[in-house]
């Protein structure tokens, strides 16, 4: 269901580390949302340090958009990356999992395609240096 890794890297470095990673392979960093940050000014106690990455391939979201607007909805894919006690996760949930909730089978190529980079860019963003 999800595409996970683990590394001593900081949360911060591995983000860094993520964005490298999908401008690589032509993915595009549409937005970063530092979640931490985020609950802190509302007065929320938060103490993970927290981030979710937006990222996109456009040719890819072209393809699923033109067959199906409503995916729109689980678009575009996410990425957190959050502390875990001396370590940072890095995880998504699988494409091919998520388009399975819009019945459509002619995108299974499209989804699986994408997977296969954003495990690439997962554990890329993961590999201690």
């Amino acid at each position: 269901m999800f595409i996970e890794a683990r590394t001593k890297k900081s949360p911060r470095q591995a983000g860094e580390a993520l964005e490298k990673a999908a401008k690589e392979r032509k993915f595009g960093v549409l937005h970063v949302h530092n979640v931490t940050e985020t609950l802190t000014s509302k007065g929320l106690t938060f103490e993970r340090e927290m981030y979710i990455y937006e990222v996109c391939n456009p040719f890819a979201a072209k393809k699923v958009l033109d067959t199906n607007p409503r995916i729109s909805t689980a678009m575009p894919c996410r990425v957190s990356v959050y502390s875990d006690g001396d370590e940072t996760v890095i995880v998504t949930m699988k494409p091919t999992v998520m388009l399975e909730m819009f019945n459509e089978p002619t995108l299974r190529n499209v989804a699986q395609e994408v997977e296969e980079v954003m495990g690439e860019m997962v554990r890329e963003a993961a590999r201690d240096e």
